[in-house]
This record gives C-alpha cells, sequence and structure tokens, in this order.
C-alpha cells in the first residue's frame, strides 16, 4: 500500500514522487501546473497522502534533480517497489535501467536483449507504460536510425529530447566519441569539452 507521495524542484519542473513500504511506486514528471502533476501522480498511487518523504525518498528525489541539471547522477540504488507491474514490462524496465547517462538504446536493442528483435513494438507499449521515469530512463530509447520515437510525459518528445540534450546523449549504435549527440537547440547547454 502507498504510504505517500511528494512534489520536488528539477531543472525541467516540478516532479513528483510516490512510495510504499518497499520502495518508489511511481515517478511523474512535470505536468501544466502542480494540481495536473498531483493528478498524475495520484493515478499511479490511488490514496497516496502528500506527506515529507523520507530520508531513502529525499536522497532519490535529490538525485534525480541532480540528474536532470546535467549531472550524470547513476539512479541504480533507488529501490523500486514494480511488483503491480507485468513480467514483460519489468524485463524492459530493467535493461532500460542499465542505460547510463549520455547514452542511449533503441527499441529494437531492448527488444533484441530480451531474446526477440520483433519485440519492439512491445517493447515501446511497456516503456509508454513507464510508472516511473526518470529512475527507469524510458527517454533513453529511441527509435531506430536515432529518431526519438515517442514519449508519454507532458510535451511529448520535446520533453523527451530536452532530457536527452541535458544529458548530452549520443546515439546508439555509434562509437561513443564518433556518436552524433542529440541537441535542442532551444536549451542553452554548453557542450562538453572533451578531455585530452
Amino acid at each position: 500500500m502507498t504510504a505517500g507521495f511528494a512534489l520536488f524542484d528539477t531543472a525541467i519542473g516540478r516532479c513528483g514522487v510516490a512510495w510504499g513500504d518497499r520502495g518508489l511506486v511511481g515517478v511523474q514528471l512535470p505536468e501544466a501546473d502542480d494540481a495536473r502533476t498531483r493528478a498524475r501522480l495520484l493515478q499511479k498511487a490511488p490514496g497516496a497522502q502528500e506527506i515529507t518523504p523520507p530520508a531513502d525518498v529525499q536522497q532519490a528525489c535529490d538525485a534525480m534533480a541532480e540528474l536532470l541539471s546535467g549531472e550524470a547522477t547513476d539512479l541504480s540504488f533507488i529501490t523500486l517497489d514494480m511488483d503491480r507491474i507485468p513480467a514483460f514490462n519489468r524485463s524492459v524496465y530493467d535493461i532500460a535501467r542499465t542505460i547510463a547517462p549520455g547514452e542511449t538504446l533503441t527499441y529494437g536493442d531492448i527488444a533484441t536483449r530480451i531474446g526477440d528483435k520483433l519485440l519492439s513494438r512491445s517493447v515501446g507499449q511497456a516503456l509508454g507504460q513507464n510508472p516511473l521515469p526518470i529512475v527507469i530512463p524510458c527517454h533513453r530509447v529511441l527509435a531506430a536510425n536515432g529518431k526519438t520515437g515517442g514519449f508519454s510525459a507532458n510535451g511529448g518528445v520535446t520533453t523527451k529530447f530536452r532530457m536527452l540534450a541535458i544529458e548530452r546523449a549520443r546515439i546508439a549504435g555509434h562509437a561513443s566519441e564518433d556518436a552524433p549527440m542529440l541537441f535542442d537547440p532551444g536549451l542553452s547547454i554548453a557542450p562538453r569539452r572533451r578531455r585530452g
């Protein structure tokens, strides 16, 4: 049973998080206003009460905010409660959680890792149902040929593109140093300097 939820500030707006005794059960990307963010979060965590997060949840919120400010923060320490998530979706999410900040995979890459490249569409559907964006980084999964693919959060692919630009993501399938970077022309982020 969900214990609580809270909103927290990030570089892309106020996000929300819901948790229970066994870990996070929902993360919500910013909506047009706090009321809509709360409403969307409560769809993921019915009956949750807005309360001050416990220390481990606050640590998760701080890490997500760091990631969304451009720091290559590892979120793998965050405990998730995925008991109510279908097994196929969990397998997709487990793979997505291995994608490091600044890197990407394609829907086909994940389908192949599951065991059947023909499952690419099902992978996309699972990612569209992701109740824990940011922690399960569905924004790092692209369509073939580096195309952005869909994104179900407020702002759609613009939000996805902004998150990828903040992380200075590279298109999957290219050698790391030669991979084209995904930049949002409307987002002023200085390119990372190469260390020589």
